[in-house]
């Protein structure tokens, strides 16, 4: 097991070809998709050929990708968080994500681990802009981004061929850039993670 990162309570790890399971029941939960596919579940072979396939690859490619979350008293998955290059190239910037199973929902784990991840990127990463995106509608998710000190940046629309309930509202976007961080936190990080 490759460990990328502790916290409190979680352990992010790289995920394995052996975790396919897992991120099948994890993207087959309509609750938990439901600002990513409006509910759907998404079709194994995508989650193996194209997802998973996806994030193993970039773990060859630089130190930005998703990991698997762990909850340390249990032992269970409980979802996936992700510092991707922004681009899909730049590594300077890395776009913030995560995906819970709704029994970890309100615990505090996505600002947890999101917050530690921020500081891992600025601190290890030669990171310069960490943001994040989502549905405007997804409130939770726009809380976890403040939280975590993200500002928000700006509303936009994108065009769709099977839009999702909400989508008319647009997206949004929230940065927190380096040099912000560090005059927040210090250049230590302040205890943000390990």
């Amino acid at each position: 097991m490759r460990v990328f990162l502790t916290t409190d309570r979680l352990l992010l790890r790289r995920f394995t070809e052996d975790d396919l399971d897992d991120l099948v029941w994890l993207h087959g939960d309509p609750e938990v998709v439901r600002f990513l596919t409006g509910g759907r579940p998404t079709p194994r072979a995508h989650l193996r050929d194209q997802t998973l396939a996806k994030i193993l690859a970039w773990y060859e490619q630089g130190p930005l990708s998703r990991w698997a979350a762990v909850e340390l008293s249990s032992g269970d998955f409980i979802g996936w968080f992700a510092l991707e290059p922004g681009d899909g190239h730049d590594l300077r910037q890395a776009e913030l994500g995560y995906c819970l199973r709704a029994a970890s929902w309100g615990r505090g784990y996505a600002t947890e681990a999101s917050r530690a991840l921020i500081a891992k990127a600025f601190t290890d990463l030669g990171v310069h802009r960490v943001f994040a995106q989502t549905m405007a509608v997804n409130a939770a998710s726009r809380r976890v981004m403040e939280k975590c000190g993200l500002i928000y940046l700006r509303t936009f629309h994108q065009h769709w061929d099977d839009p999702i309930p909400g989508t008319e509202h647009g997206e949004v976007e929230y940065e927190l850039l380096r040099a912000d961080w560090i005059r927040r936190v210090g250049p230590g990080g302040g205890g943000l993670g390990s």
